[in-house]
């Protein structure tokens, strides 16, 4: 391995093809020492691939990988993936059904003598609170702990840097929040660099340090949660990560001239471009007095209440969400007030990128 200078994992110029199609075009990307790093985007963006190249299962085309200042992947030459000391934990957790949990954990620990091993395994048992399963099978374990033993796994090699696809797509949805809480507490106690893959947008904006938001191969936004979802520098950044209301609108001098109204711009767009106004439902309310409404739905969705209302000018129902309960039934009228500081707009003839 050729030496250099870096973070964690840096990725230079990466690219890969299957075929005609590019999976992964020019990415580049640095991760440091115990960062958690979420990468997301709608199926076949690339970010499954990416976890391949960076493991070592698959070569990129072009470009250079480097793990803690060390080339495994490019022009100086190419590192094995049992070499690189990077851990992987597979969406259907993989485990071994004839093997003990403490037999799953110890499986890639066979190059330590036998007493080392024993007691890494200890340990990372001890610090996943996997002691009353120890001796149990994986088809004696609910989802919850089955994900608990395959993070045990990977950790138990001490890996420099852990890849997890998407880590909790098995679990349902209660138990999912409360696995994915404790097992980035842990991550984080430990120090652990992580690159986890997900295509759930909530989940990257509850745990990563910084969100990578990948398209078709290409990388189009990094940063963290509330940069991605307050400062989203495209559509397709901002129609990931919420739901929106969109109208049509113009760039006027004193802002954009809609269907509801004068709203604030945000940019330097000259006067007499069409934009696409974004709305989030959370962003409407119902006031006493404001823009008025007719109401056309409403249902609830769980802690969150859904209206949709018609408002006159504009040719789209608009859809307002709340934890507050309304009495409004369909066919009643309401005013609406926007929070104007939550609007965003982007010219209408861009691309959805």
């Amino acid at each position: 391995m050729s030496q250099g200078k870096g973070s964690a994992l840096r990725l230079t110029g990466v690219g890969k093809r299957f075929g005609d199609m590019a999976a992964l075009s020019d990415i580049s990307l640095s991760v440091d020492a115990g960062e958690i790093v979420s990468l997301v985007g709608r199926s076949g963006c690339g970010k499954s691939t990416l976890l391949r190249l960076i493991s070592g299962v698959d070569l990129p085309d072009h470009g250079s990988i480097e793990l803690n200042g060390f080339e495994v992947s490019g022009p100086a030459g190419f590192v094995e993936p049992e070499d690189r000391n990077v851990g992987f934990m597979f969406q259907d957790y993989a485990l071994f059904p004839h093997l003990t949990v403490s037999q799953n954990i110890a499986f890639g620990l066979k190059k330590l003598p036998k007493a080392e091993a024993a007691e890494r395994v200890a340990t990372v048992i001890g610090n996943i609170g996997l002691e009353p399963l120890a001796q149990r099978y994986p088809h004696t374990l609910s989802g919850g702990e089955q994900q608990r033993v395959a993070l045990a796994r990977a950790l138990a090699p001490r890996p420099a840097l852990l890849l997890m696809d998407e880590p909790y797509s098995n679990l349902d949805r209660g138990l999912r929040e409360t696995v994915r809480e404790q097992t980035t507490q842990l991550l984080r106690a430990m120090g652990t660099t992580v690159i986890m893959v997900t295509h759930d947008p909530e989940e990257a904006l509850a745990t990563a340090d910084r969100i990578v938001l990948m398209r078709a191969g290409r990388v189009v936004q990094v940063g963290d949660a509330d940069d991605l979802y307050d400062r989203p520098r495209s559509r397709y950044a901002a129609e990931f990560f919420s739901i929106f209301n969109r109208l049509p609108g113009t760039v006027k001098p004193q802002g954009l001239e809609t269907g509801l109204g004068l709203l604030p711009i945000r940019s330097a767009l000259p006067e007499g471009t069409a934009v696409t106004v974004y709305i989030r439902p959370t962003a409407i309310t119902l006031g006493q007095v404001g823009l008025p409404a007719r109401v056309m739905s409403r249902s609830l969705m769980g802690e969150i209440e859904q209206l949709v209302v018609d408002v006159a000018g504009l040719e789209e129902p608009l859809r307002i969400r709340s934890t507050k309960r309304s009495s409004l039934v369909p066919g009643s009228t309401t005013n609406l007030i926007i929070d104007n500081t939550s609007v965003l707009h982007f010219a209408a003839d861009r691309a959805l990128i």
